[in-house]
């Protein structure tokens, strides 16, 4: 069942009497949004409009039972996923839900964080799932390896999973995509005959735009459902390796990377980093596209566990611009070119939501993926829109260069 479409219980007499504990919490959440506000439909048939005190995006969400607001103080974005799953509250449309709590980060303070007993087992469970070698792999195949038949139902024609560059609003997903793709390639500054390491291939949009263009590529992926599909496409000068980033050999004339360094984790980076400078020859440039959470969120985001590694991306951890920056000086790479487009992202994930929307009423999902299944990554997919949209996270292009 949608549990948009859930119908709230009659308040009866112990939701009455524990009323007055939960619209304390509300009168948090009501001084916290400093711009836009939340309609609120409560279980005791009250409503309330919560912020409105300067203008910004509007919210209305249905709390069905109170425990969506223990869920919410308690565990914070897991638990505001749980409460939803369960049909504890809904909303016609959770992304603006989502962009309120990221855009009044600083004034709503702790108030949907994860209690500290909370934040210790989930941060205990997260740690099982650190991106050793063996680690790495298990976590990109419950993430990646979900099947190809899943991805090419809501992804675009050339099938690339991260961010597009547009345009102009409304510009079709797959002209935005392969901006985005010749945007990579550019910043590498290859150029016909060189040599090209890809770290983090996914079904191989890169691989054939700087194939056509008469790079040779060596792609990388622990997928091994991604690995098999850009082996049969064949690409002239294009290889791949089920290899982890730590274990390339050679050299080569540039490097791309794109939405790879939130799944190495904080464990790692330096990791990544120094790869990055072993394999790239002098003057060298490695591309990079990178979803950045920012820097005054870092520690409370570091300190904790969200839905998304909850729930998504096992082993999965956002960098701060300049933690990444910070890592990247201590290597020998210099950061050229930073350029950031994250309500470009906002719009891509609104696409594929669309399209997976469209996919799953026309039954083209394939059938082990149950209704709870879809409605997770429904829930995914408004999620990180509502972060881009409310300037928590951000996506950016940036150039790092090798010199001497």
């Amino acid at each position: 069942m949608d549990a948009a479409t859930t119908t709230p219980p009659p308040a009866d007499l112990g939701s009455r009497l524990v009323a007055p504990l939960f619209h304390r919490i509300l009168d948090r959440i009501d001084r916290g949004l400093a711009a836009g506000a939340i309609e609120a439909q409560l279980p005791d048939g009250t409503r309330r409009l919560l912020g409105g005190h300067e203008p910004g995006p509007f919210a209305a969400v249905r709390v069905v039972r109170w425990r969506a607001l223990w869920r919410l103080v308690g565990a914070g974005s897991i638990g505001w996923y749980e409460g939803w799953a369960a049909g504890d509250w809904t909303s016609p449309d959770p992304v603006p839900v989502f962009d309120l709590f990221v855009r009044n980060r600083a004034t709503l303070g702790n108030v949907a964080r994860a209690k500290r007993g909370a934040r210790l087992i989930a941060t205990l469970l997260h740690r099982r799932r650190r991106n050793d070698r063996g680690g790495a792999r298990r976590n990109v195949a419950a993430h990646y390896d979900l099947g190809n038949d899943f991805y090419r139902e809501w992804l675009d024609e050339t099938l690339t999973y991260s961010s597009a560059l547009y345009a102009a609003p409304g510009e079709p997903l797959a002209d935005a995509q392969r901006r985005k793709l010749d945007a990579i390639l550019a910043r590498t500054g290859v150029t016909a005959g060189q040599r090209v390491l890809e770290i983090g291939c996914g079904w191989g949009s890169f691989a054939a735009t700087a194939a056509a263009a008469g790079v040779a590529v060596h792609a990388l992926t622990l997928s091994t459902e991604q690995r098999d599909h850009v082996a049969a496409r064949a690409l002239p000068g294009v290889t791949v390796a089920l290899c982890d980033y730590r274990d390339v050999t050679g050299h080569y004339d540039g490097v791309a990377s794109i939405e790879m360094v939130e799944a190495v984790g904080p464990d790692y980076w330096p990791a990544y980093c120094a790869t990055l400078a072993r394999v790239l020859r002098p003057g060298g440039r490695a591309a990079i596209q990178l979803i950045a959470i920012a820097d005054d969120v870092w520690d409370a985001y570091a300190d904790g566990v969200d839905f998304i590694q909850r729930y998504i991306f096992p082993g999965g951890s956002l960098i701060s611009v300049s933690r990444f920056r910070a890592i990247a000086a201590a290597h020998g790479l210099a950061w050229c070119d930073e350029r950031r487009f994250g309500l470009d992202y906002a719009e891509t994930l609104l696409e594929w939501r669309r399209r997976f929307d469209r996919a799953a009423a026309e039954q083209r999902l394939p059938a082990r993926f149950d209704a709870r299944f879809q409605q997770l990554w429904r829930y995914y997919l408004m999620y990180c829109e509502g972060g881009f949209r409310g300037g928590g996270i951000d996506v950016l292009q940036v150039t790092l260069t090798r010199d001497g």
